[in-house]
């Protein structure tokens, strides 16, 4: 390969990654917006309605800890690693989830 072709090569190459650049900034540009919107709907909250919020949460937590837990009783992994997939016995990343 010559000394034009490598340079072309590089070139192709810097395009293409200048290209990609251009694509992450628009995606920061989007998740930077939608931050600030989710922000100042945050900011928007009153002390009753946070309560709510935090209630909410609460009980979502205590639902999906029962799901989790109906899951492993039924024999399948509720780990990160192998979530979905039928158990061969015990797996230690399951059991700490249930700590």
């Amino acid at each position: 390969m010559n000394s034009r072709e490598k340079l072309s090569l590089v070139e192709r190459s810097l395009r293409l990654l200048s290209d990609e650049v251009q694509q992450i900034k628009e995606e920061v540009r989007i998740l930077e917006a939608e931050n600030q919107m989710l922000k100042n709907q945050l900011c928007q909250i009153g002390e009753g309605d946070f309560q709510q919020v935090t209630e909410n949460g609460l009980r979502i937590n205590l639902s999906a800890r029962e799901n989790l837990e109906k899951l492993h009783g039924e024999g399948f992994h509720i780990c990160h690693l192998f979530f979905g997939r039928e158990r061969d016995g015990e797996c230690l990343f399951c059991r700490g989830m249930l700590l």
